[in-house]
């Protein structure tokens, strides 16, 4: 196998699954950082995979990662360490001659902004931005794959809960992420670039419920609740403290209406529109039943 020039972080997650399923299916030559061989499984016998086990917490894994990769799409998990991670990464592509970072960051990152994944996300873009590393940033709005979270309180209850209010939300799929990263990382002219990522619309959550119960022929409701409530029921399901009080901001900046904005990105980039919510339930119906 060639030597890969593409790096994958984030790959054993629904947007980096989604890339490297991409990149293989047009045959490029690409490494994908893992923190253990056993999260490897799906692209040990594929041809034209590299794997590298990396570390966002050990720089001297990250300099190995980047050893001789060209390009790279930097992903981590949501946590309390992420902008230190992501900090770490880009100070080893740095230091490694990386050529181009492709960031997944999120719509209204902001310095300023009172919602922590926005504030760390526009604290590593700045980062980036005063490296001399080419760059592109993505900037996508909530993810439909997101309500997959609520599958089990979907099956035993017909119904699912937030604090959204009733503010529209051009949510995206995570698929049209991973299509505008795709392009992103294998074609020229994406360098500078900052792409706001939205769906073809923007829905309420109640819109939200209408659509689930259209495709999959069931009632479905979706109940607000205030941001007490719901910082109780993700903590209750096993999200981290920090990442529930994160959500809770995140969801009173959709209710604030400041997350409606529907853009043309997605078709600019990749040629193709980018996928309904309609579309979205009919594809992952069997993930919400099973």
């Amino acid at each position: 196998m060639n030597t890969p020039s593409l790096l994958i972080t984030g790959a054993t997650g629904t947007i980096g699954l989604e890339l490297t399923r991409l990149l293989q299916q047009k045959g490029f030559c690409f490494r994908v950082m893992v923190r253990s061989i056993a999260k490897a499984e799906i692209w040990k016998s594929l041809p034209h995979v590299e794997i590298v086990i990396g570390d966002f917490n050990d720089p001297l894994s990250l300099e190995k990662a980047l050893d001789g990769i060209e390009k790279a799409f930097l992903l981590t998990n949501s946590s309390e360490r992420a902008e230190q991670q992501q900090l770490a990464f880009v100070e080893a592509a740095q230091k490694k001659g990386l050529r181009h970072l492709v960031k997944l960051s999120q719509l209204a990152a902001n310095i300023a902004s009172p919602v922590r994944f926005l504030r760390y996300h526009a604290v590593v873009e700045k980062a980036i931005e005063q490296t001399d590393m080419a760059y592109t940033f993505l900037r996508p709005n909530l993810f439909m794959q997101g309500l997959l979270g609520f599958k089990d309180v979907i099956q035993q209850k017909g119904m699912f809960f937030a604090s959204a209010g009733e503010a529209p939300i051009s949510l995206i799929d995570s698929r049209d992420i991973a299509r505008v990263a795709f392009h992103c990382l294998t074609q020229e002219g994406h360098v500078g670039k900052t792409y706001t990522l939205t769906g073809p619309q923007a829905l309420t959550h109640a819109d939200l419920a209408i659509e689930m119960s259209r495709a999959w022929q069931q009632n479905i409701a979706y109940v607000n609740i205030s941001s007490e409530e719901f910082n109780q029921a993700l903590v209750s399901v096993g999200f981290p403290a920090w990442q529930a009080a994160g959500l809770i901001e995140d969801y009173a900046h959709y209710s604030r209406h400041e997350a409606a904005l529907v853009t043309s990105t997605v078709e600019d980039v990749t040629g193709q529109k980018p996928y309904s919510f309609r579309h979205f339930v009919t594809d992952y119906k069997e993930a919400f039943m099973k």
